[in-house]
């Protein structure tokens, strides 16, 4: 069995005797335990557990992503954090993954029925903490939100964040932010909302802008979604009746009166989005969005901000999206090389005898902008198809199993020359630990100046040795590699025969991306 052991200690010393002394003990536990084990050794020295912010525990928590290991023990349950959160975030990765976890001290072993009970009162505890915590937060944006300030982040299009200077109840100065105008970006966001009321629709705004060539304020072509976005904020929109009563009707939690609404200021909208690590930005249901008067001038009449809501509702999910079409086996790999945008599926005519329809492959900015910022020829989908599909064979009988393997081979034979450096290195150091306690128990001058010397030798080629190691993962790359070559060998005694919507994800396995410069396909596989 494989065991990661896991040891810290607050301050540094130098000496190492707890950190020594944690790591032995997990030692003799998991042998008596689980029978002779190998053992894979993380030592933090002078690190706090009041936070995960420690090299070898991210080292530890990366190979426990790798399943390096079966188990992680230690000595005592604080040496992996002091933080009742951190820690049920750490048993929670270590549950994913299958991965035991034990604390010798407290006989804490989540490979036993009472270890898993322990574990569950653990995250049970972390729950409350996090709920309470929101609890927190939420009423202090609520309190926040009635002083209709800005709370940060970045300003929307036609905002800055402004700072502003004032007196609290105790005459202490404080500050605080508020939106301030900016002049040329309002007039955009005035004329999306104006061309958005006459076109009602997404499609025909992003080619009106496309057309006449307006653009986000990072100077980028606007996109439906970035549209969208603006469309759908409430601080463009005056604080009037209107408004209150589109977000009464939908039970936001307005934090003004309604008598307030008068249309002199802006809508401040909080708690509108859920932002989560790794995901997609999602936007909450209204009746969890915080309402209030801002201390901005809004720019669009309420009634009519609340009449592009209604339409956007109204047009919602009409817009076809990237990759989904069941009959194109490239969408979403191919791209326009004239203006690096994706090449998006249209249909045609029935096919014979079929209630099929043929299709094409045509660039997303010359559709978009009907022709005005770019030309590039469209594709025939079937015959573009069945051109890939041969090349990619062609590719594979030119010998793209024979170069894996040969990468595979040096990626195998660097591993073995890693394996030879780091154990020379382990035994220089060895060797330095045992010079210096021999330095300790020898007063000669002479011998001292001989094993410093050989100190500084063993050390100036372990600095050599360091810096010839291969910087990359070999395990993760072979692992990469292998899962490449079954994706190739499925690709190429599947492809004439799995059903035509399966051919997609099989060359999805193998392409990452092709590009159409109007007379050649330009096919890029996956690295190896």
């Amino acid at each position: 069995m494989k065991i990661a052991i896991y040891s810290r200690k607050s301050k540094f010393t130098g000496k190492g005797e707890s950190i020594q002394n944690q790591i032995e003990m997990c030692k003799e536990y998991c042998n008596k335990h689980f029978g002779q084990c190998e053992f894979i050794i993380y030592e933090d020295e002078g690190f706090s557990g009041g936070n995960t912010d420690r090299p070898q525990y991210k080292r530890m928590m990366e190979d426990v992503r790798k399943k390096k290991f079966q188990a992680v023990a230690c000595y005592r349950l604080d040496r992996i954090s002091r933080n009742v959160s951190d820690f049920s975030q750490t048993l929670e990765e270590l549950n994913n993954k299958n991965i035991a976890f034990i604390s010798i001290n407290e006989q804490f072993d989540t490979s036993t029925p009472m270890g898993r009970a322990m574990t569950y009162i653990a995250s049970v505890f972390a729950q409350l903490e996090r709920e309470t915590i929101a609890e927190r937060v939420r009423d202090n944006m609520l309190q926040l939100a009635r002083s209709g300030r800005w709370l940060g982040g970045i300003a929307p299009t036609g905002y800055k964040s402004e700072p502003i200077t004032y007196l609290d109840s105790n005459m202490k100065e404080k500050k605080m932010y508020k939106l301030s105008p900016v002049k040329q970006e309002l007039e955009v966001v005035k004329l999306i909302y104006k061309k958005y009321l006459e076109f009602q629709s997404l499609s025909q705004l992003e080619t009106y802008c496309l057309q006449n060539n307006i653009r986000t304020v990072n100077n980028r072509d606007f996109q439906k979604y970035t549209l969208r976005t603006i469309l759908t904020n409430p601080v463009y929109s005056k604080a009037d009746q209107s408004v209150y009563n589109y977000f009464y009707s939908r039970e936001a939690q307005i934090c003004n009166n309604k008598n307030e609404f008068t249309g002199k200021y802006g809508i401040m909208a909080y708690n509108k989005n859920l932002v989560k690590k790794g995901q997609s930005v999602k936007t909450k249901n209204m009746d969890e969005w915080i309402i209030a008067i801002g201390k901005h001038k809004g720019i669009i009449e309420g009634s009519e901000w609340v009449m592009v809501q209604n339409t956007l509702n109204k047009n919602k999910s009409l817009a076809p999206r990237q990759g989904t079409s069941a009959a194109a086996m490239l969408s979403g790999l191919l791209y326009c090389k004239n203006c690096g945008n994706f090449m998006r599926v249209k249909y045609g005519q029935k096919k014979k005898n079929s209630d099929e329809r043929h299709h094409y492959y045509v660039c997303s900015m010359k559709d978009n902008s009907r022709g005005s910022r770019c030309n590039m020829k469209n594709l025939k989908g079937e015959d573009t198809d069945q051109y890939v599909i041969e090349k990619l064979k062609e590719m594979i009988e030119s010998g793209i199993l024979k170069d894996i393997d040969n990468v595979k081979k040096n990626i195998e034979d660097k591993k073995k020359i890693n394996k030879n450096i780091y154990d020379k290195i382990t035994a220089n150091e060895k060797a330095i630990e045992n010079l210096l306690k021999q330095l300790s128990q020898n007063e000669s001058e002479t011998v001292a100046k001989y094993i410093f010397s050989e100190i500084e030798k063993l050390d100036k080629e372990n600095k050599e040795l360091k810096s010839k190691l291969d910087k990359y993962d070999s395990e993760t790359n072979i692992t990469n590699l292998e899962l490449f070559k079954e994706a190739v060998v499925r690709f190429y005694e599947s492809i004439d025969e799995v059903p035509y919507e399966q051919k997609r994800n099989l060359i999805q396995g193998i392409v990452k991306r092709i590009e159409w410069d109007g007379k050649d396909l330009h096919i890029d596989i996956f690295d190896i």
